[in-house]
């Protein structure tokens, strides 16, 4: 079995580190950051479609994405939680399935997070968004992970607290379960997967019964 979480929202909190480099970022450029339940709303986006959404002009977006890379980087670890039972869920997937992340975070500062959570090694292989073309909802990150995961075998499944990673999961044929700890509603989550739980722990028990 093969067993994906997705991170912000799932596993982890890092609201404070996102809306603090949001804001830095804009102020960085002169122009007032976004509300803060504007910027919560679109946690799980890619930065550059996230920009887009918050009105930066196309020509600027990357300049905006790099900013927001350094200063995020520089205070991730200080300022992102794990979600209550994230480790627990964490530790019970690894003992009946092969685990996996995939994120629309920047891959290498989603390992240093997890390296400096010390979770890291619980996994055997963490899509990030520059090892795709086409991120979530597109099913190009989980099908991607499954084809550096070649011994894994059996059931799969997708854990996630966005329709994003539904819609991925539906569209790669694999089994879905949302998590309402995170960004998503449960209604919202309701349209894209019949299998809803209230967090990452609940979602191993639900799959260890099925």
């Amino acid at each position: 079995m093969t067993i994906l979480f997705d991170l912000d929202g799932t596993l982890i909190d890092s609201t404070e580190a996102i809306v603090e480099s949001f804001e830095v970022t804009f102020a960085t450029f002169g122009i007032k950051s976004p509300e803060t339940s504007m910027i919560t709303s679109q946690i799980g986006h890619p930065l550059d479609e996230m920009m887009r959404t918050f009105g930066v002009e196309e020509k600027y977006i990357w300049e905006y994405v790099d900013v927001y890379k350094k200063h995020y980087r520089s205070i991730s670890c200080q300022k992102t939680v794990l979600l209550p039972s994230a480790t627990q869920a964490i530790q019970e997937a690894s003992k009946i399935a092969t685990l996996g992340v995939v994120t629309t975070k920047t891959g290498r500062y989603s390992k240093e997070l997890l390296e400096h959570m010390g979770l890291m090694h619980y996994f055997e292989v963490l899509i990030g968004r520059e090892d795709v073309e086409n991120p979530k909802p597109h099913p190009e990150p989980i099908l991607k992970a499954l084809e550096r995961l070649p011994t894994a075998t059996g059931e799969v499944w997708m854990i996630g607290d966005t329709c994003m990673d539904m819609q991925a999961a539906n569209a790669a044929n694999i089994g879905s379960i949302g998590v309402t700890c995170g960004y998503g509603t449960r209604e919202n989550l309701q349209l894209c997967t019949q299998n809803i739980c209230d967090n990452a722990l609940e979602a191993i028990a639900f799959i260890i019964k099925k």
